[in-house]
Parts: C-alpha cells; structure tokens; sequence
C-alpha cells in the first residue's frame, strides 16, 4: 500500500509511515505476522491503543496464550467477546480488545448454522470435542472465522488481528485449504456415504462395502470412536459446505484493497528468514503487503566511538597506558611545575594513544581537578576509575558489536527485498505491562527508526 510508504533513498529501503497507513480510512483490516516471540502481540496491541488515538474504532483480535495484552490493557481477562479498553480513545476513537476462544468460535459456528436438535447433537458428540479442542489448524481456521465475524458487523472501522503463536506463521494463510483438504478427503466422503445414501441401501451399502474398511478401523480407532466419527460426520453433513464457503470469503478478504499485512520481526537471521518467506508467499497469494516492522533493534547515542576504538582504550586503562603515571604524578605533585607543565605532559600523553577519547576524557577531567599533595586512596581511587570506564568501554564495545550485527542482517533482507517499508523499533530496556508502554511503543512504531539507546 503505497499511502504507507516514505521514499528514503536509493541506499536504504522505503520508511514505512505506520500514522499514514492508521490513519487512511480505506485501511479496514491490518494482520500482524510472523515467526513466534518476535512481538506480534504487543505491536498488534501498540497499533490499536494508538489508532484508537487517532480516531478510529478499533479492535484487536489477539491469540496469545500468555494474556499478556489483557494485562498490558488493564483488563482482567480477555475472551472470545470483544471488550472496550478504558482511558484510551480520542477525537471519537475507540479501542476494543478480545483474545480468540477456539473451541467457542466453533460451538457459535455450529449453534449458528444448525438446527437445534442437531446443533446439540453435533456439542455433545466426543469426536467434535476432540477436534474442537486441538485439531491441527483448527486454532487458524477459526481466528480466519473469527475476523470474518467482526468485519461482517462493521462495528468498528478498523480490525487488528495478531496471528496465532504456530511454528508457522504461514499456518494462519494455510488453515482454510488444509480444513477444507480435510473436509473434502477420502476418508471423510467415505465415512458420509451412508449417510447420503440412507435407507436400506445405505445399510447394505455399509454392511457390504465397508465391511473390510470399518472392521479395520474399529481395530486401530476402536469402535466406539469409529461411531463417534461417522456420527460427526453425518451431524455435520450440511455445513460442510458452509465452512468453505466462509473460508473462501475471508480469504478473499484478506487479498482485498482495505487489508494491510505488517510482517513483524526481530532483527535476527530466523526471524527475518522466516520474514523474507513469508513476504514472497504474500506476493504469490496477492495479498497487500504494507511493510516490516523490525522490533528489539538496538541503538547508541555515541556510535561514533567504534567497538574496535572502545577495546583498544579499555585495553589500555587497564593496562595503564594511557598515560605515564609517573610523569602524571610528578607534574601534579611537584609543586615547582606549574599547571601548564602539568597540562602538557598529559597531552602528549595522549596524543601517543589517540584511539581512546573516551578514557582521554576522563583522564583530561582528573588532571584538571588534581587531589591535593599526599591526601590518603589517591592511587586507589584513580584504579578505581579506570577500571570502571575501562568496564564502560567494553560494554560500549558490545553494544557496538550487537548493533553491526543487526545491520548486517537487515541489509541481507533489503538487500533481497528492496522494495518492503520498513518501520524500526528501538529495543525498551523492559517489557510492556501497561497502557503507557504501548503507547511509547506506538511513537516508535510511528517513527520509524530506533532512537539512540
């Protein structure tokens, strides 16, 4: 969505504006995606709160078994119906919260398109439990459900959906076709024939035809359960149909104009791997890719002092050469030489180690303010110091190193995909627990680059 994006340059890739693309009332739905522990939920939830800021009527739809957004929101728990977030909202703009309830959204899909009987028939049977509950891709296939829901009341203006924790962040576009595989299988129409063809003949039909197979079966299922899964099936016969329908629906509302996907990740290889696939399976399902949110990315308010700098100076305090100590104390203490002696026996010091400005700094500072002659711990309160900025310079060294190596990572994606927006988030020295940390979250979100840290 090119209303999101800021041209940058030809060396660095496109800013993605977050304001402009919340603030486009064409904008409807956004989907965060991505590999897992990179911050879906708290980018999913910061967009939201600021949104709501901005004038719009949002929801989040979260499915994040910690619960963390609820906490962060000031909400008690979070479920399957959507809830207004207190003290946040401007000019008109709201913000709802719910977290995805698996196994309700399937009972709501069942109650609503059953008849009574065999809706309670369909609740009570313990293969529907089973399936409910855990079936593989359920959890997917109904968040997809669970948005379609929500955009079909069009109570809100604006639909934030956080994808499932899976060991894919592809299972979220995949869970219609694999549901839908499921449903239009072998095994499903064969357990459906007898109840299709009815009467006598299905009788004869499952007593002849499927003799051999449902004696297998009952030894690998048990006979119960056997019973169990042609019960289901047939209960369920006529929504069949229905849930691909629907499925289709929501998937082609995913590739509509009003939908912008966020692909969220943190600036490690996994991550961003995972990321650069994901981008090319969007393109290859023509879905509307609105840029890369970068989380956790590391900065400094004096990257001008390398790391390669920083080890040498930390070298060099604690090995004591950073100046002549003697010559250091005779002009302090030698009350025959004056300041200016003083001054210029630690300047060319200094300039014989010229890669250490920050230990020259706090060198040039005790020089200044030189301890009176003879007073008690001058030595050991001067070791005390280099050791500490020497502890400084090394830390320095790491964070200089970090930020490197998260650069190289990120030009390796751009690099192969130069035309994704990208918005940076600047690491937070803590989690997010409450409404102030989303909102600090989505100012950074709107900027677009890390701030020093």
């Amino acid at each position: 969505m090119s209303e999101g994006v800021d041209i940058v340059g030809l060396d660095t890739p496109p800013r993605l504006a977050v304001d402009r693309l919340l603030d486009d009332p064409e904008t409807r739905i956004v989907v965060c995606c991505g590999a897992g522990g990179v911050g879906k939920t708290t980018t999913a939830a910061a967009l939201g709160v600021r949104a709501a800021g901005r004038g719009r009527k949002a929801v989040v739809l979260t499915i994040d078994p910690a619960r963390r957004l609820a906490q962060s929101m000031g909400i008690d728990s979070l479920d399957n119906t959507p809830r207004k977030v207190a003290g946040v909202g401007a000019d008109g703009g709201e913000l709802h919260a719910m977290m995805l309830d698996m196994k309700r959204t399937f009972d709501e899909i069942v109650e609503a398109h059953a008849d009574g009987e065999r809706a309670r028939a369909i609740l009570a049977n313990p293969f529907y439990q089973s399936l409910s509950a855990g079936f593989a891709g359920t959890q997917e296939y109904m968040a997809m459900e669970k948005l379609g829901q929500l955009r079909a009341r069009d109570d809100w203006d604006l639909i934030i959906v956080d994808t499932p924790p899976s060991r894919s962040a592809l299972d979220f576009l995949d869970a219609p076709k694999r549901l839908g595989s499921f449903l239009d299988g072998k095994f499903i129409r064969v357990l459906m024939a007898p109840a299709k063809v009815g009467g006598r003949a299905g009788m004869k039909f499952l007593n002849v035809g499927m003799s051999m197979m449902t004696g297998t079966l009952s030894k690998l299922m048990g006979a119960s359960l056997l019973k169990d899964v042609q019960t289901f099936v047939a209960a369920m016969d006529t929504m069949f149909g229905g849930f691909r329908t629907r499925a289709d629906a929501t998937f082609r509302l995913l590739q509509a104009p009003g939908t912008a996907f966020l692909v969220v990740a943190a600036p490690e290889a996994d991550a961003l791997r995972e990321a650069a696939y994901f981008v090319e399976r969007l393109a290859a399902e023509s879905m509307p890719l609105a840029g890369l949110v970068l989380n956790r990315v590391h900065g400094s308010g004096a990257d001008q002092l390398s790391a390669e700098r920083a080890l040498a100076a930390a070298e060099n305090l604690e090995e004591g050469g950073i100046v002549d100590q003697e010559s250091g104390k005779a002009g302090l203490r030698d009350t025959a030489a004056g300041p200016t002696e003083a001054a210029g026996t630690t300047r060319t010091a200094i300039t014989r180690t010229p890669t250490a400005p920050t230990a020259e700094t706090a060198r040039t500072a005790k020089t200044a303010n030189p301890p009176e002659t003879g007073s008690p711990g001058t030595e050991g309160d001067t070791a005390v110091v280099d050791r500490i900025t020497a502890g400084l310079l090394r830390l320095h060294a790491e964070r200089m190193q970090v930020i490197a190596r998260e650069q190289r990572t990120r030009d390796r994606f751009t690099s192969l995909h130069p035309e994704v927006a990208v918005a940076e988030v600047a690491a937070l020295p803590g989690d997010v627990h409450d409404l102030a940390g989303l909102r600090a979250i989505g100012e950074r979100l709107a900027a677009g680059v890390p701030a020093g840290a």
